[in-house]
């Protein structure tokens, strides 16, 4: 299993960071990776929620839901289906206010496919590629906050 952790601070309320991280659909307003973001459940926040995330790339896909909410606190979401050579991920958010502003820190594992050729993948390029598109997912968001 691989683990990223991240974590970034932006110059807006707790309540709004929460409030766009929350909000299902609206992934690609903010992230730069991402095409199109479509909640697939009849809820559209909370534990059970999900979406279908389109990635900008055209070829990849994944589909996840919101398996812990903590109101301003505490989220994760699971992979449900992908076509990423991923097995399994969870990526969890703890969310905290520090001064005037918010701090957003992230924890991703997931595992690979295909065994010990999966694992080399993981080690010589998926590992690099996932943290680079979570800094950009990260640095959307505060964008987004922060506007």
């Amino acid at each position: 299993m691989t683990t990223l952790e991240n974590e970034i601070t932006i110059a807006a309320p707790r309540e709004k960071v929460w409030a766009i991280l929350t909000d299902l659909g609206a992934l690609d307003a903010y992230d730069p990776t991402v095409a199109n973001a479509e909640v697939t459940s009849a809820q559209l926040s909370g534990v059970g929620a999900s979406r279908k995330v389109d990635m900008a790339d055209g070829r990849h896909w994944f589909s996840e839901e919101m398996t812990l909410c903590e109101p301003t606190e505490r989220l994760a979401f699971e992979l449900t289906a992908c076509n990423f050579p991923i097995s399994s991920l969870r990526h969890s958010y703890e969310v905290e206010s520090v001064g005037e502003g918010t701090r957003v820190s992230q924890r991703m594992e997931y595992t690979v496919k295909y065994g010990p050729l999966g694992v080399l993948m993981d080690k010589l390029v998926l590992r690099r590629q996932s943290d680079a598109g979570i800094k950009k997912f990260f640095a959307g968001l505060k964008e987004h906050a922060e506007s």
